[in-house]
């Protein structure tokens, strides 16, 4: 098991807020490893813009098919570590994300550096733009 570094800023009900957004977090990865479509249906707002590790861009409709895709088969979904910072009814998390399964019939483990922007309208909180760069082991200099 995996342990993960966790921190949130804010002072008194932020610090609430900014566990509600890790625990969206936790439920976004399981959803992930489930390929549950309906359930981050209900995490990601309707406008939602999603950038991917190749660069490319999808909306919402587009990034549940992703997940239901038959070539998609994550085994597991694990945050390393993440930063919340609450900005009234907006917060902005920072981490690491590591992503392992088979795509295309291949093996894969990814790390990912994320930055997901959530926003709570009607007393919901959702993801309203995620993005992800793969990070790469750095190659010595020549």
């Amino acid at each position: 098991m995996t342990s993960a570094v966790i921190s949130v800023r804010g002072q008194g009900g932020a610090n609430d807020e900014a566990g509600r957004i890790q625990a969206l977090e936790l439920a976004w990865n399981h959803a992930l490893e489930g390929k549950d479509s309906k359930a981050l249906d209900m995490l990601l707002g309707n406008n939602m813009v999603s950038v991917d590790i190749d660069g490319s861009v999808s909306n919402k409709s587009e990034f549940l098919a992703s997940i239901k895709a038959p070539d998609y088969q994550p085994s597991q979904a694990v945050i390393e570590q993440s930063n919340v910072q609450m900005y009234g009814n907006a917060a902005v998390v920072v981490g690491v994300f590591r992503v392992k399964g088979m795509e295309k019939g291949k093996p894969y483990v990814h790390r990912e550096r994320f930055v997901d922007t959530w926003i709570k309208a009607n007393g919901t909180w959702q993801c309203v733009a995620t993005t992800g760069t793969l990070i790469t082991a750095k190659q010595p200099a020549d």
